[in-house]
């Protein structure tokens, strides 16, 4: 005998329908907008613990320097392009309704004779108020944001911000400090590179320095040099001579307990065409160890494929090719002065500093382990 069919066999099945994702609540959102040389970058996060959770982001390549270094003014057209980059911000900022915010620039206006009617411009047609910002506060925000990558067992500590129009460098004394609370001792230092009472450990600024030069600004002074290897070379003489004041110890740095931290587009592009990736994945570079031999294997790779092999190449992108040599030019002469088997990667920067002393000031950041 044949089972009896069950009522209702054969019927479409009622569709389940997932709830829409929630949407962060405003009153928990800032924000954080860095406007360099070349790009215009922002970042929507929340707190996460002692970290960030990020909402949503925004990056342009505006090239704002461009032609900055002949005229020593921004362009009309270099202008337009970072107002409609800075339009779509501020409809970011508005769909989200984030109130609390920093949105920095640093280089290019620090420069530009024009820059004070420009970030007026930027009011009168966006209603996003830019804060110029000095050297010294764009390099303690990018030492802060690395903070989650220091090592418990760093005595010395090199970070560097290669940037469109400038170069940070800040070394950093960690060896009084107990190891648990190094990572920790950076993120103190959102106060100021000098040091204050406190009772807590502090982490010591040796010596900072801000290089007029990034990758747009180096590569624009050597750019009427044909050859391809002989402006590498002298891109990267040019820029070590420029590193002469910066002499924190007279000696080079034990290689035990020596860490460099490198942020920047250059520093996370070599890092993924070490790994042979792609497509970036932000997962597997951000924290990467790389040694002086494997940066300079993928340099001199770089150098072999020569503009149009690199035009070509799908880990260095067409957003990165024409600044990756200028980049590369930088990270050779700041190893060759300071030689080290643990450079770490670091996808973050302004940003992510910007955003975590906002959080941190108003005590919504837990005080954990990074």
């Amino acid at each position: 005998m044949a089972p009896k069919r069950p009522k209702g066999a054969g019927a479409f099945p009622k569709p389940v329908e997932s709830p829409a994702p929630k949407p962060p609540d405003p009153s928990t959102l800032y924000a954080a907008l860095d406007l360099g040389t070349n790009s215009c970058r922002m970042l929507i996060a929340q707190p996460k613990g002692s970290q960030i959770h990020v909402v949503d982001s925004f990056s342009k390549s505006v090239q704002l320097g461009s032609g900055l270094e002949s005229t020593g003014r921004l362009s009309r057209g270099s202008m337009r392009r970072t107002i409609q980059a800075m339009r779509i911000c501020q409809q970011k900022l508005k769909r989200h309704k984030v109130k609390r915010m920093r949105l920095v620039a640093t280089e290019a206006c620090r420069r530009a004779k024009n820059a004070r009617d420009f970030v007026r411009q930027v009011r009168r047609e966006t209603g996003l108020q830019l804060e110029i910002i000095q050297a010294e506060e764009e390099a303690r925000l990018a030492v802060i944001s690395c903070a989650p990558l220091v090592s418990t067992k760093t005595e010395q500590l090199l970070v560097v911000d290669i940037g469109g129009g400038s170069t940070e460098l800040v070394w950093i004394d960690l060896s009084s400090v107990p190891r648990i609370e190094r990572p920790r001792a950076i993120m103190r230092l959102r106060g100021g590179f000098h040091t204050v009472d406190s009772p807590f450990p502090a982490a010591k600024v040796v010596d900072w320095i801000s290089v007029p030069l990034g990758v747009a600004t180096l590569r624009d002074q050597f750019r009427d040099v044909e050859d391809d290897a002989a402006r590498f070379a002298l891109m990267s003489w040019f820029f070590e001579e420029n590193l002469s004041e910066f002499a924190p110890y007279k000696d080079a740095p034990p290689s035990e307990g020596f860490q460099i931290i490198g942020t920047s587009g250059t520093v996370t592009t070599v890092a993924a065409s070490h790994l042979g990736l792609r497509r970036y994945d932000r997962n597997k570079v951000d924290g990467l160890r790389m040694t002086s031999d494997q940066i300079d294997k993928v340099i001199r790779g770089y150098l072999d494929l020569g503009p149009k092999g690199r035009r070509n190449d799908p880990r260095i992108g067409q957003d990165r090719q024409a600044l990756i040599m200028s980049g590369s030019a930088i990270l050779q002469a700041l190893l060759r002065c300071w030689p080290t088997d643990r450079l770490s990667v670091a996808d973050r920067g302004l940003r992510e500093g910007l955003l975590y002393a906002q959080m941190s000031a108003d005590g919504v950041l837990e005080d954990g382990h990074f």
